[in-house]
């Protein structure tokens, strides 16, 4: 178990952040839960999936529901809870459960929905597994590698922030939860906290991609070294992450997106400058970067990981705030092996989100551009 400091965490949250594909929730105001859970002596303790407990249970809490701002005025006569929801989540979860779940899991890379994993663990004196579930940020419930590996989503909690708090025994599967816990989300202001997936350490282990706060952290620690040195940014989060430089450009205009359904879509279109001068690149997003295109010829698909960024400081950019004339560079990842196997593809693949493209790995497709 190794305890983490403040900058620890910090540098985690912005890998995460770069990494969560434009998706994940805000690094701010994840950042400023840490430091509230610091101020107030809450530890954060990392453990390895080799040191779990193959009999302890585990859980994984996170935000469900749009990243673009949403207004709900039937709530106004309630009064917000003061509590994290995933912590009430969380203790639901262990109440119906009848067992202390001394662990938590990351669901998805963000700069909220990590730092809320990890707060709520800090808040219930649990640790955090150096674990995630998906290796990038996701729109949709069903796009976890426990999905992948046949762990249940269910039993799971939903807390909201008037303090609704519901535990769904049973789903008929996965996509089906989403829709409901989505539902909950749209009629709760636009995001409502939850847990998911309670498996045992032995089932955790071959079903979550280990290390992966870590290599998230390696990330962004690159990107602090690069603007405390004055090195280039983005080659070295390149360099630590083992990615692709793809673009670098100017914002054309303000992103254009939409709130849909508890999704947030958009596209942002860049105009090249440099080496990609008279070159133009395009990204849609449902919540998170899935589809672009160098000069209308698509160059990453879904489940590969498509980053914007700030050019001169390599830190991310979140959906959607792009806004017209920010100077920003666009990085690829690629996806955890897991999701390129034929269970991990038969769900998050580009066709899924409409298009009619088959997925081909970023390093076989950017040989071609």
């Amino acid at each position: 178990m190794t305890k983490l400091t403040f900058q620890d965490v910090e540098d985690i949250l912005v890998g995460c952040t770069i990494l969560s594909t434009g998706g994940g929730g805000d690094l701010e105001k994840g950042l400023a839960l840490v430091e509230e859970d610091f101020k107030k002596g809450r530890e954060y303790n990392l453990v390895s999936l080799s040191e779990i407990d193959d009999d302890a249970i585990f859980t994984s809490p996170y935000f469900c529901g749009a990243i673009g701002p949403q207004e709900n005025d039937s709530l106004s006569k309630y009064k917000k809870i003061e509590e994290l929801e995933t912590v009430l989540a969380v203790s639901a979860l262990e109440k119906y459960i009848g067992e202390n779940i001394p662990g938590i899991v990351s669901i998805e890379y963000g700069g909220m929905n990590t730092a809320v994993a990890m707060s709520t663990a800090a808040r219930l004196g649990k640790f955090i597994v150096d674990a995630d579930a998906a290796g990038r940020a996701v729109p949709d419930l069903q796009f976890s590698t426990f999905y992948i590996s046949g762990i249940p989503i269910y039993p799971l909690a939903v807390a909201s922030n008037i303090g609704d708090i519901g535990i769904f025994e049973k789903f008929a599967d996965d996509f089906r939860a989403e829709e409901v816990v989505r539902a909950i989300a749209v009629v709760s202001g636009g995001m409502v906290g939850m847990t998911d997936h309670p498996c045992r350490g032995r089932d955790l282990k071959r079903s979550v991609i280990p290390d992966a706060l870590s290599y998230a952290r390696e990330i962004g620690k690159a990107q602090r070294i690069a603007t405390e040195k004055g090195l280039d940014p983005i080659r070295q989060i390149v360099s630590a992450g083992n990615g692709f430089h793809l673009f670098d450009g100017i914002v054309k205009k303000d992103t254009e997106w939409k709130v849909e359904s508890g999704f947030t879509y958009g596209t942002i279109e860049i105009e090249g400058v440099n080496k990609f001068r008279n070159h133009a690149m395009k990204i849609w997003f449902k919540n998170e970067n899935m589809m672009c295109w160098l000069d209308e010829k698509v160059v990453v698909t879904p489940p590969d990981l498509i980053c914007v960024v700030e050019t001169g400081t390599g830190y991310p950019i979140t959906n959607p705030h792009c806004r017209r004339n920010m100077k920003v560079s666009v990085i690829a990842f690629k996806a955890p092996e897991i999701w390129r196997t034929e269970r991990g593809l038969s769900i998050l693949n580009p066709r899924f989100f409409g298009f009619e493209e088959d997925y081909v790995p970023i390093e076989t497709r950017i040989k071609e551009v």
